[in-house]
């Protein structure tokens, strides 16, 4: 009786607003279409032999042992990709916040000069150029060239060419490229917080910025600092574009090897589609683990 009864006022509460369910509808449609089914249909393939030509063929797990127990590639490519992820995502996280929080004390004018300075990176195409040049390795390179000039070095380093110095190189440029998205969201979000609030806090004994900063202006802003975290570490798990620009395809050793270039491998170049969906999926549950852990997090700010 209880579910009959829980139905028929769900139905009730979706005839009285049949419009917002309207104007959602083509959205849903979209977001159904091209992500839900997607996803589902690749953590079905992930247990299939599917090499694009013939019909999948049901293999079980076979995909997943090969994944965590054969494939060497694949466990230095998981080590990288969870490094980038500890080091880039809080720190850009963290970069992203104090930039707008510095920013949005400025003069609109000045708001809208510094903003688009600090975005730019993160919307310039091929941005990568400008690191190659600097980690250049012949003595041409900006980076050798400075230290041949000053006595460090007397003959230039293979910057991108020798493990020890592709990680740290490509950290490097990930944080230069990370105040995308989140950062605008977080100025959006400090530029909405009521200022009554804080004369409220003034009086109910609120003694400096930072008490200011963790009692009421965070609070204020949680579903940006909520996007902005999302933004943050799905950029930080999926990072290839910078590790194939730099370092290459494969990188040397597979130094600068992630769990995306990997997959791009078995997808685009092998074709063994059943196996890249097995990357694919590994790689989206780190994703909402991690997600739902940070989600955990948030809840706490302002306590």
């Amino acid at each position: 009786m209880g579910m009959k009864s829980w139905w028929g006022w769900k139905l009730q509460e979706m005839k009285a607003s049949k419009h917002s369910y309207v104007l959602l509808a083509p959205y849903m449609l979209l977001f159904l279409m091209f992500t839900v089914i997607p996803v589902v249909i690749s953590i079905i393939l992930s247990f299939t032999y599917f090499n694009m030509l013939e019909f999948p063929r049901f293999i079980g797990w076979q995909n997943y042992t090969r994944l965590f127990l054969e494939d060497d590639v694949f466990l230095i490519a998981i080590k990288n990709t969870l490094l980038f992820a500890i080091i880039t995502g809080p720190i850009s996280y963290i970069a992203c916040f104090v930039f707008a929080w510095i920013i949005n004390e400025l003069t609109p004018k000045w708001r809208a000069f510094m903003t688009l300075i600090f975005y730019a990176p993160s919307i310039s195409g091929n941005v990568y150029f400008i690191w190659l040049m600097i980690f250049s390795g012949d003595r041409y390179g900006i980076a050798n060239g400075l230290l041949i000039k000053w006595g460090f070095l007397l003959e230039p380093i293979q910057w991108l060419k020798t493990e020890a110095y592709i990680m740290p190189i490509l950290i490097l440029v990930q944080l230069w490229l990370s105040l995308g998205t989140g950062f605008l969201a977080f100025i959006a979000g400090l530029q909405t917080v009521d200022r009554t609030l804080y004369e409220a806090g003034a009086v109910d004994g609120i003694k400096n910025r930072w008490q200011e900063l963790w009692y009421i202006t965070l609070p204020s802003m949680r579903p940006q600092l909520m996007f902005g975290a999302v933004i943050q570490l799905t950029t930080s798990f999926a990072v290839a574009d910078v590790s194939i620009a730099l370092a290459g395809f494969p990188s040397v050793n597979y130094a600068a090897e992630t769990v995306v270039t990997h997959l791009i491998d078995f997808g685009t170049t092998r074709f063994e589609m059943g196996y890249a969906s097995a990357i694919a999926t590994v790689l989206f549950m780190i994703m909402v683990g991690t997600n739902l852990l940070v989600q955990k997090l948030l809840r706490r700010v302002g306590e």
